[in-house]
């Protein structure tokens, strides 16, 4: 019989009867009664029955996801339909999949779920009930289900009776693609059609494909409502003060944006308009490789719960996690209820941002750990989304440190050229009075395998003067580089900290390195300069002579 979370379904509809109206919507028609709307213990015993993983001695729910331990984005493709087709960002992100064949493969997905045992999910993605979006999720595995329960929205039980999706998800992971019949690279196909209004996720046991999909979505539909959909954490004061923190992995934007003083609105998307800041989602995807409970209490806590599913984390025969073990995947993940962590705001949404912080780990050395952006300068930046990688983050990776520059801080889920998100946010910033910020969290005093990585203490000293104001008040001077205006002193930060170039014993050492690094910039912001404005442009002219 199907089964639902809350209500039970009325005694006298069939299964049938039941399971049509879990996947309408879909083109699935279920030949054997439909999981819907299960509840997280329904879910972890279907997970357990079916053998898709075992819990951890705390009671998470721990599963592989075999080949695929990450996002498969050369797998990636945007259906080219004649609506949307001028609007795409066309390239190695959004690669074209023809009409014909995501029909084809489309069809062959359907006809593959309707011989499975099926899970359904009906969620919402955004906090924000004018900009909400209902998703239907269709998978065959039940951990899936319960992973996309926590990290979506979950609907009031009242919203579930004539739940009509604006997005379905056909989540087929055992399904493997032909490239030569559906026009795919391999047999792992992440297959979006705006159109239409469906994704086909096929070939790939990672989640986070789940996650993503939709992220892509929101980054598509907000831009015309006049909301500026953004990969970032958020977090807001006693007063209603909102801070925004964009950031690769890697440069501290869960850690930094998680304050025992401030409530955690989101830590990864949100979407920001008229109305201010909302999450889109009701949960958390952590990272948990080498996670401790020293520090990052909260999420330690949340990844030792029954009701959270851990992804590729290794354990002993009794269940004992081992957070350092990396011998499946650096990549190791916790996706849990955002109710899951102390000191949030469970409504998801907040007022106009008071700070937008930008964090980078430049592994060269070479930007300051704090520095005041103009607007035009926040969207220079904004545009490039630089970070760092050093040795050991990657296979493959030699000793010197490699730039890595992930447009919007957020390249793989971007639709639309880079360029409209870019300037959505100069014009909030500029009508909302936002202060910007470049935060460092990478090295100084040299750069990786000489200098030191930034002491978190200082960090946390110069955000907390960010967020009560008084760093705004501070004295400034322009570094000759990059233009930044950095603070000439922050109680409890060394002067020299502040000021990179004096951290360094080399001073001849740190110009070359800083040179090159501008060097590197602007390699990479020639991809966007044809579509900023003048101001943009000037602040992307700042080397030293």
């Amino acid at each position: 019989m199907t089964r639902a979370s809350d209500p039970s379904p009325a005694p006298h509809k069939t299964w049938k009867s039941l399971a049509a109206e879990a996947l309408s919507g879909t083109g699935v028609h279920a030949a054997t009664p439909v999981h819907a709307n299960l509840a997280p213990a329904g879910l972890v015993a279907e997970a357990l029955r079916r053998s898709e993983g075992r819990l951890s001695a705390d009671g998470s729910l721990m599963v592989v996801t075999g080949v695929h331990t990450g996002r498969s984005v050369q797998d990636k493709f945007v259906v080219d339909e004649p609506s949307v087709t001028d609007a795409i960002w066309w390239g190695k992100i959004n690669q074209k999949l023809a009409p014909a064949k995501f029909a084809l493969l489309k069809a062959r997905v359907q006809a593959y779920l309707q011989g499975q045992t099926l899970f359904t999910q009906d969620l919402y993605a955004g906090a924000d009930p004018a900009h909400r979006v209902r998703v239907r999720l269709v998978t065959t595995h039940a951990w899936v289900a319960l992973f996309a329960r926590n990290m979506f929205i979950r609907p009031p039980a009242e919203d579930l009776a004539g739940f009509e999706p604006d997005y379905v998800i056909l989540h087929a992971p055992m399904f493997q693609a032909d490239p030569a019949v559906d026009g795919v690279r391999t047999s792992t196909a992440i297959a979006l059609s705006f159109e239409q209004k469906t994704i086909v996720i096929a070939g790939s046991e990672y989640a986070g494909e789940v996650k993503k999909s939709i992220f892509t979505v929101m980054n598509w539909l907000l831009p015309d409502r006049g909301v500026l959909p953004m990969h970032c954490s958020a977090n807001i004061g006693a007063d209603g003060d909102v801070a925004l923190f964009f950031g690769l992995s890697g440069t501290g934007k869960t850690t930094l944006s998680s304050d025992p003083h401030r409530k955690l609105i989101g830590d990864d998307e949100h979407g920001w308009g008229e109305s201010g800041v909302f999450n889109f989602e009701g949960g958390c995807y952590a990272k948990v490789i080498n996670l401790s409970a020293e520090a990052e209490p909260e999420i330690y806590a949340a990844s030792h719960r029954f009701g959270t599913v851990l992804e590729n984390v290794v354990a002993d025969t009794r269940g004992r996690l081992d957070l350092a073990d990396n011998s499946l995947t650096e990549n190791t993940r916790a996706c849990y209820p955002v109710e899951f962590i102390p000191n949030v705001e469970l409504s998801g949404r907040g007022g106009q941002p008071k700070n937008v912080v930008m964090l980078t780990a430049d592994a060269f050395g070479v930007l300051p750990p704090i520095a005041k952006l103009t607007s035009a300068q926040a969207m220079y930046h904004f545009l490039s989304g630089y970070t760092a990688r050093v040795a050991g983050t990657e296979k493959g990776m030699g000793a010197e440190p490699q730039a890595t520059f992930s447009t919007c801080f957020g390249a793989p889920f971007l639709p639309r050229r880079p360029e409209v998100y870019g300037h959505m946010l100069a014009e909030l910033i500029a009508r909302h009075g936002a202060d910007c910020w470049l935060v460092n969290t990478g090295w100084s005093g040299g750069q990786y395998g000489v200098g030191k990585r930034m002491s978190i203490h200082h960090t946390r000293t110069l955000l907390r003067a960010v967020l009560d104001g008084s760093l705004a008040q501070a004295k400034f001077r322009k570094e000759p580089f990059f233009g930044l205006s950095i603070p000439e002193h922050i109680a409890g930060v060394p002067n020299e900290v502040l000021d990179p170039r004096q951290s360094w014993a080399d001073k001849a050492a740190y110009d070359k390195m800083a040179h090159e690094l501008v060097t590197r910039f602007e390699a990479n912001f020639a991809n966007f300069e044809a579509g900023v404005g003048d101001d943009v442009r000037a602040a992307a002219i700042r080397v030293a002579a």
